[in-house]
């Protein structure tokens, strides 16, 4: 390849993805525009906080309790290092409900509700069901967008907890059957060193991970390709575009909350 064709390859990259990053900022925009006016689908809302909350607790709660006890293992062969065992439960409580929680939460609920609402909606767009919302005078956006949207994010924070809640016992067993703690001591150290805000910033980050997976969700249905072809990238792209903005918002948020 030429200098003039590598060049030219880089700038038809950039272009593409600035003009994506530009596509999903004004779908958000109106997304939240449609958020705070009327009317709303109230029977559409309960049926995605059903599809997205209710379903999604076994796959976040077996994440987080196998992660809880991972994460104490380790902390305990590294922390035997220096003579520093007695820091697993803390450490365990913190680390799950500040970052492993939240991130892991909303990663497993990505790869189950960004592909599941991608894939529906692209659907709908192939078979030319959003062509009859609107000849029905209905809004797609109102319709399919916002009550997934508002569910995904009210349902997060609650996902949140529940495998924080979780994550922490996955420790606590790990901790007391296999790691020789006390239970009382254990329980005594979780709750010294875990604070109010450690659990409120992981589940305020849940908030806004589920709005991410919900939005990259729609976003790629309402713009997915004709055929099984197109419904399939559609799929691929939502869970991949959520993974990343969850990992990079994740980072942007520790900022916030944590730096001094």
């Amino acid at each position: 390849m030429t200098i003039t064709g590598s060049l030219s390859y880089i700038g038809r990259n950039t272009l593409f993805f600035l003009t994506l990053i530009g596509r999903v900022m004004l779908f958000a925009s109106n997304t939240l525009r449609h958020c705070v006016t009327g009317p709303f689908y109230w029977r559409e809302l309960f049926s995605a906080l059903v599809q997205i909350g209710w379903l999604s607790l076994p796959v976040v709660g077996l994440t987080a309790l196998f992660t809880g006890g991972a994460l104490a293992l380790q902390i305990y062969a590294g922390g035997a290092r220096f003579n520093a065992e007695a820091v697993v439960p803390s450490i365990v409580a913190i680390g799950m409900a500040r970052e492993l929680g939240p991130v892991l939460g909303g990663l497993m609920v990505a790869a189950r509700v960004a592909s599941s609402v991608a894939a529906e909606i692209g659907t709908m767009k192939v078979t030319e069901q959003i062509d009859a919302l609107v000849t029905l005078s209905t809004n797609p956006m109102k319709y399919l967008t916002v009550p997934r949207v508002l569910a995904a994010t009210l349902c997060m924070p609650l996902l949140v907890g529940f495998g924080d809640a979780i994550g922490i016992m996955g420790g606590y067993l790990v901790g007391t059957a296999r790691l020789g703690f006390n239970e009382v001591i254990y329980l005594k150290y979780t709750v010294d060193f875990l604070q109010i805000w450690d659990v409120v910033s992981g589940m305020i980050k849940g908030a806004v991970f589920g709005f991410i997976i919900a939005l990259m969700g729609c976003f790629y249905g309402m713009n997915s390709g004709r055929g099984a072809q197109g419904v399939g990238a559609a799929t691929k792209s939502a869970v991949v575009g959520a993974s990343i903005l969850i990992l990079a918002t994740n980072y942007i948020l520790t900022e916030v909350f944590f730096t001094a």
